[in-house]
């Protein structure tokens, strides 16, 4: 039987995995289809501009408070929170 430690720990390693995962996506995989993206347009500019200039940024952000309020999830589950 695992621990209350050991299961925190593994919820928490997989979250980091996901928003890693998610991280990459955005820092490399939206840059690496620019082109392909350049033919839709959002809000009047290429989407692979857009995605490059702003959306990336935008997605890192929003990617910060959800992996916060996660986390604040899992912490309260297991007793962890202040």
């Amino acid at each position: 039987m695992a621990s209350k430690n050991e299961k925190h720990w593994a919820k928490t390693r997989t979250l980091m995995w996901i928003v890693l995962a998610l991280w990459a996506f955005f820092s490399f995989g939206i840059h690496a289809f620019v082109s392909q993206l350049n033919a839709i347009s959002f809000l009047g500019f290429p989407l692979g501009f857009y995605m490059a200039s702003q959306g990336a940024l935008l997605a890192f952000v929003v990617l910060i408070f959800w992996y916060v309020r996660r986390q604040q999830k899992i912490d309260e589950e297991f007793d962890f929170h202040e």
